[in-house]
This record gives structure tokens, C-alpha cells and sequence, in this order.
């Protein structure tokens, strides 16, 4: 099984002044699951290299055990600085597709045609697509083959608003992810806030928040056995 992952290359929180990007766990924790389940991983990202870091991800309260791992891991640290660049890569390559969050996705990867192309051709046949916390926000503008908003009618989650007011962050993304979702005609659930919360819609995976990025990834496993 080959998964590609990808990651956002936006590091501006608005005109906040603050920086964003990935969140390290929502990255990590995926990672190590598909890893050791002996699946071939590769990283994107718009701009390939480096991906920013959303530096509030790192601090010592957001630290867990996949992120310890990261840390004593010099091979992966070396394939997350050099990303390929999402127009080089070939989906017809890769078995599953798989988004970590943090704020970024919602400026870049939300718009990019590149990127939208590439989710629609993995739901064209029929293969998993993961998106944990914000990274549903990716899903803004992707369609069906018919033209209806792909998450039209699925069973979806996401960030939600109370979490983005909690963060006191609702007035400076571009758009809320819960609001986005409902608006095109997404069926959106959520559980308590920072707990763990998975949706999954036949071959579509969706994760609330960062503690639902290693459940949202072992139901991508779930149904890549099926």
C-alpha cells in the first residue's frame, strides 16, 4: 500500500502577525500508523520542501507519544523537508490520501486546483481520503462528477466552532470549517470538544480535532483491508 500525505505550505495566521502551518501531532501520529503497518509513504505539499510547523504545535503542552517519536526520528524529519510539490505527483501512484491539519489548509490548500484535482480523482475510483481537524476545510470546492459539493449528503466532521472560539481564532480564518461543511450540505457531527471524533462515510475519513488524528487514521487502515 503506497498513502500520500499532504501538508499545507501556508505559515501566515491572517494579518495576525503569528505564524501556522501543520499540526505536528495530526502529521505524526497518522504517519506511524500507516508506517507500522509497513505502508509506503509520501509527503506533499503546493510548494514542496519544507512544510512550516505550526509553531503552537510544538509546544510542551501538545506533546504525545507520536510526537516524541518525531523527534528521535532523523529519516522522517529528512523526508518532511523535502516534500514533493503537489503538481509533480501522480495519484494513479497511491493507494489512499491522507491530510493532517492546522490552520494553513485553510488558505492554501482550500483554493488549490491542484490539490482539488487531485481529491477528485481519488473519489472518481473509489479510494480513502482522510482529513483530520482543519483539513476538511480542503474539501470546500471539490466536487462530485455530477458537480454537487462532494460532501453533499456524507457524514462528515471537522474543527468545530466552539473549539475555533476556544482558540479565539473565529474571526481571523478566512472561514470556519463547521460553518463550510453544513453550507454544502455535509451532515456534520461532532463530539465534546478536544475529544476524540471520527466520521466515516463509505471511503470518506474525517477527524474533529487533533486528538482524532490516530483514530481518523486507523479507520483509513480499516478500510483499506476491506
Amino acid at each position: 500500500m503506497h498513502i500520500l500525505m499532504v501538508l499545507t505550505s501556508h505559515d501566515t495566521l491572517g494579518t495576525t502577525g503569528l505564524k501556522t502551518g501543520f499540526w505536528l501531532e495530526e502529521f505524526a501520529a497518522p504517519y506511524y500508523i500507516f508506517q507500522d503497518k509497513q505502508f509506503q509513504i509520501s509527503l506533499a505539499s503546493p510548494k514542496g520542501g519544507q512544510p512550516p510547523l505550526d509553531p503552537k504545535s510544538d509546544e510542551p503542552d501538545f506533546q504525545t507519544a507520536a510526537t516524541a517519536r518525531f523527534r528521535q526520528d532523523a529519516k522522517v524529519q529528512k523526508q518532511l523537508a523535502n516534500t514533493l510539490r503537489l503538481d509533480e505527483v501522480n495519484p494513479a501512484d497511491y493507494d489512499a490520501l491522507f491530510y493532517p491539519g492546522g490552520h494553513g489548509p485553510l488558505w492554501d490548500l482550500a483554493e488549490d486546483k491542484t490539490s482539488i484535482n487531485l481529491i477528485e480523482n481519488f473519489i472518481k475510483h473509489g479510494k480513502p481520503a482522510g482529513f483530520v481537524c482543519h483539513a476538511p476545510a480542503v474539501l470546500r470546492h471539490v466536487k462530485t462528477p455530477t458537480g454537487e459539493p462532494f460532501v453533499k449528503g456524507k457524514r462528515v466532521t471537522g474543527f468545530s466552532n466552539s473549539e475555533e472560539e476556544a482558540v479565539q481564532l473565529t474571526k481571523i480564518v478566512p472561514f470556519l470549517v463547521e460553518d463550510m461543511l453544513k453550507e454544502n450540505g455535509g451532515r456534520y457531527a461532532k463530539g465534546p470538544d478536544w475529544s476524540s471524533y471520527v466520521e466515516v462515510d463509505t471511503c470518506l475519513v474525517t477527524g474533529q480535532n487533533p486528538a482524532s488524528s490516530e483514530a481518523a487514521a486507523l479507520r483509513m487502515l480499516a478500510i483499506l483491508k476491506n
